[in-house]
């Protein structure tokens, strides 16, 4: 019934139910008639079936006064007048003086559903992507993306949507497990986006964006602070959760987007998702995402292949075990195929990383690293078992791999040789008091190099002049090193 009376609609009749529920009203005829069909389809809620059968009703009787009028005996009454009157002046509630209050929606709905084989084939035409998040899985999808379309001039726009749940997706979400007191899983959410048809798009909320569920204002991720002076807070745009807010039921849900109209053009969709955490991530990598240490090996030959281009031959390659992230010995190696390095961090880390503020961004090279693209590095994750005493491995041009332990520091130390000499009284020898050392044990001469030669044979002329003076000069005692000996530092 209701795809009849949208076949039979004008243009106008067509962008005046689109503008009804916030839809585009620019096209040919063809195109508004797909997109009619598309919310009958989809959306036909028992007001937006109450308008078109208002507009139907309108049409029929702006029919009926154009075939009376010829006929001067045949005076039109004062409500076709009135509804003939409320029509041109654009109306969005066209007065009627049949009562509704009989329709039966859910029959009507039957009807039509089961009847959708009988839908002419809709025209192919470009529609708007949003490219798919790890951390949501699609169960069902509530509103294709739409167009939000300014109805006035004003910087400040309301765009309405009127849908229900069926009793499956109700259940679905009562059923669901509870991520954290008062949130479930299973989620209806609203992804908004540019209209652009070129390519899969990223989340992006238009300026001065407010969501009303209901009676109820959804609260909007906030701005990022920035800690750099001068620039500007992010946004985090990720799908906004309704479900808190909806009627769990056959009830019709009224969703209002505010939005600022400032010559970008952006698209709305309504999915059923399914939010994932990051440990069921991680394990859904260890299942499908580990790559067989014989390829990771062959992948290691093929960096080291020798490049006869090249004037410097490459005979290996450093790995950390240390994983950038987080400064600790890696638990599950992981980076992406579109990684030109060898270098792996922790998948575990970087998932939660990713679940608090998704970048999907290598901490390595710093280029895209997304969900799909990750692999768990097979290889290494055999080395990071049998490798347990050390941070740091070297692959080989074979694709073999040996430990980098650290050295020892090397240091002026009392471990150092120590240069003995024979005996105790030669100048420039600094003999301990006792001759013991603290365990009573002898304790070896060593040299003052702090001492200079010239200065220390000064001061033993000085001493040797005050003890006898009355004798000659005495012959300069010098000090005779055995040959063979070095100094220690």
């Amino acid at each position: 019934l209701a795809v009849n009376m949208v076949m039979s609609f004008r243009v106008s009749d067509l962008q005046m139910l689109l503008g009804f529920v916030g839809r585009s009203k620019s096209g040919l005829k063809h195109e508004l008639v797909t997109r009619a069909l598309q919310l009958v389809q989809f959306d036909c809620s028992p007001e937006v079936f109450k308008k078109i059968k208002e507009l139907y009703e309108t049409r029929y009787a702006k029919k009926s006064s154009e075939v009376a009028q010829p006929q001067p005996q045949q005076h039109r009454s004062p409500e076709a007048l009135s509804i003939h009157s409320s029509y041109d002046r654009g109306s969005t509630v066209a007065r009627t003086s049949i009562s509704t209050t009989n329709i039966d929606y859910p029959a009507l709905y039957g009807k039509y559903l089961n009847g959708l084989g009988r839908l002419p084939p809709k025209v192919a035409k470009p529609e708007v992507r949003l490219v798919k998040l790890p951390f949501y899985t699609t169960l069902d999808e509530l509103l294709k993306p739409t167009e939000l379309v300014p109805q006035n001039n004003e910087k400040l726009q309301e765009s309405p949507c009127i849908f229900a749940l069926t009793p499956r997706q109700v259940e679905l979400i009562r059923n669901s497990r509870e991520l954290q007191p008062g949130v479930k899983s299973v989620q209806v959410v609203l992804r908004i986006c540019y209209t652009d048809t070129s390519s899969p798009q990223e989340d992006q909320y238009p300026p001065n964006i407010a969501v009303k569920v209901n009676h109820s204002y959804c609260s909007v991720p906030g701005y990022y602070p920035s800690n750099k002076p001068g620039v500007e807070p992010k946004r985090p745009c990720r799908p906004i959760n309704l479900t808190h807010l909806m009627y769990l039921s056959a009830a019709t849900n009224r969703i209002t987007v505010t939005w600022g109209n400032y010559g970008k053009s952006y698209s709305v969709g309504l999915y059923l998702v399914r939010q994932m955490t990051s440990a069921e991530l991680l394990q859904r990598l260890k299942t499908i995402g580990i790559k067989h240490p014989e390829l990771c090996k062959a992948l290691v030959k093929e960096k080291l292949r020798l490049d006869p281009d090249s004037e410097i031959a490459t005979t290996g390659v450093r790995v950390s075990l240390i994983c950038p992230l987080v400064k600790m010995r890696l638990s599950v190696p992981c980076r992406a195929e579109t990684c030109a390095h060898l270098q792996c961090f922790d998948a575990v880390f970087y998932l939660q990383m990713n679940e608090k503020k998704p970048t999907w961004m290598c901490p390595v090279c710093d280029k895209p690293a997304p969900y799909d693209q990750l692999i768990i590095d097979g290889l290494l994750s055999k080395i990071l078992t049998e490798c347990e005493d050390a941070d740091e491995i070297e692959y080989l041009v074979d694709g073999s791999w040996c430990p980098i332990r650290a050295e020892k520091e090397r240091s002026c130390s009392p471990q150092c040789p120590i240069l003995v000499l024979g005996s105790s009284d030669v100048n420039g020898l600094l003999p301990t008091p006792n001759g013991n050392g603290e365990n009573g044990k002898a304790t070896a001469d060593v040299v003052d190099l702090t001492l200079d030669s010239s200065s220390s044979e000064e001061e033993e002329e000085e001493d040797e002049e005050d003890d006898d003076d009355d004798e000659g000069p005495q012959p300069k005692r010098r000090c005779s090193y055995e040959k063979g000996l070095v100094s220690a530092c």
